[in-house]
């Protein structure tokens, strides 16, 4: 068996077994390696030698968590909650439930579009704005799946779609240069206004997708446990947090500080650095808790930090064993002339090798190069390749263990313990987004 399914196999099963995410990562890249031809010490070093890679996310991820628990002491997450708990109220008809539950549906899905343009801090308002809504979901008795589903579209789509913020990397930056650069030779050039529309048709899927998440599959109430919700998991957070207008005041100023510099430098880092800071300085917290404070908001994304930095391990050693080129020259053996199912196992097989990967802009320069000249070999539109190319990436996004489209919208609703990540998060978005995906990304394919 090739290398690369044999390595994605074994980490989805274990993960699907509920073994840990980074254990399921470890053993798959251990397995794929050792299937590939590497020795243990190679696999080990391939795999060591990735690691580093993840680093910088994982330290990212776990600024943000900090910066997120002070704020929380800030109030201005309650503060919200409080208003849609009264918004909703304690005796309300079921029309307006499900009014205040589509409102609260529609809002996270606007501000989880504009992580990714208007306002581009990609996941991180996740730690900050979800755990508090928790009580209010509880209340609605809506189902967490549901606001899984609707955080990962809006995470995904919106970047896959429209060519702005995290956008314009993605179309432009990489997608459109990489596929210029691999086709130069073959004398294929595409130009800007071709990327979204070519890539609007696997969006449509992933839409119908949320409709039916939303309409169909996770339509009727779930009840969870009526234990404080907020952030209940963490030290400091069993306490009641009161709320004043000076800790409001900071918790603004800090949230748009931390926006501005992560805008200007483009360090997540700092930018939840500098927010942390200004609410300590403003009192929000004494000097003193910072410590534990900041301690309690590492330890709430430190999963999401271990699981990239092990993602970016397992790619490492993929990419060692040289088998993903091999992958593809199997495919085509099996394709033979066939048009259509050319379309369809290069979309299967782009799913591999992303899934374990779970980063559409890290796999991309991988999917170009091979996907390019077989789109040309087999007679694709410059559309079609597109869609091929884009749509193959994202699969790495959408549904995978190791994504961070995935990982944050589990580490917002999962800090009370009762969202796991592979059946509440992952399983769900598979399902959803990574099946019409590649129905609507092999319509593209046949028609454009």
């Amino acid at each position: 068996m090739n290398a690369v399914i044999l390595g994605v196999l074994v980490m989805v099963a274990l993960a699907l077994a509920r073994v840990s995410v980074v254990f399921a990562l470890i053993a798959g890249a251990l397995a794929g390696g050792l299937v590939g031809g590497l020795s243990l010490g190679d696999t080990l070093a391939a795999f060591n030698d990735g690691v580093g890679g993840g680093a910088k996310i994982a330290l990212a991820y776990a600024t943000l968590g900090a910066f997120a628990v002070a704020i929380s002491r800030a109030g201005l997450p309650d503060l919200l909650a409080q208003r849609l708990i009264r918004l909703f109220g304690q005796e309300a008809s079921p029309k307006r439930r499900a009014a205040v539950k589509y409102t609260l549906i529609g809002s996270v899905l606007l501000v989880a579009i504009s992580s990714q343009n208007l306002i581009p801090v990609h996941i991180a308002f996740i730690p900050i704005l979800i755990p508090p809504l928790l009580k209010v979901m509880n209340q609605l008795r809506l189902d967490r799946r549901a606001v899984a589903c609707t955080l990962t579209f809006g995470l995904t789509a919106t970047y896959m779609l429209l060519p702005v913020g995290f956008g314009a990397i993605f179309l432009n930056d990489i997608l459109l240069a990489n596929i210029n650069e691999v086709g130069q030779s073959l004398g294929l050039e595409i130009t800007r206004g071709m990327v979204p529309l070519a890539m609007g048709v696997p969006v449509s899927g992933m839409a119908l997708g949320l409709l039916v998440a939303l309409f169909i599959s996770y339509r009727k109430p779930r009840d969870y446990d009526t234990q404080d919700t907020n952030i209940s998991n963490l030290p400091h957070q069993q306490e009641q947090v009161n709320i004043h207008t000076l800790g409001l005041l900071m918790s603004v100023v800090a949230i748009l500080a931390a926006l501005g510099i992560q805008l200007y430098s483009g360090s997540m880092i700092l930018g939840g650095l500098v927010g942390f800071a200004l609410l300590s300085v403003g009192g929000v917290f004494k000097w003193r808790e910072a410590d534990d404070l900041f301690t309690s908001g590492m330890r709430m994304m430190a999963l999401i930090g271990f699981i990239m930095i092990s993602a970016a391990g397992f790619a490492s050693v993929m990419d060692a064993t040289g088998e993903v080129e091999l992958l593809v020259s199997d495919a085509v053996e099996i394709i033979g002339d066939n048009q259509g199912l050319a379309a369809l196992i290069m979309l299967l097989v782009g799913l591999f090798i992303t899934l374990g990967i779970g980063s559409s802009f890290s796999t991309i320069p991988i999917i170009a190069t091979i996907y390019v000249p077989l789109a040309m070999q087999f007679g694709f539109s410059p559309m079609a390749t597109i869609a091929l190319v884009g749509t193959a990436a994202a699969l790495g996004d959408a549904g995978s263990p190791a994504s961070d489209s995935t990982l944050g919208p589990t580490a917002g609703l999962n800090v009370d313990g009762q969202h796991d990540h592979i059946w509440d998060s992952v399983v769900p978005t598979f399902l959803h987004y990574n099946i019409p995906l590649i129905g609507f990304g092999w319509l593209a394919a046949m028609w454009l």
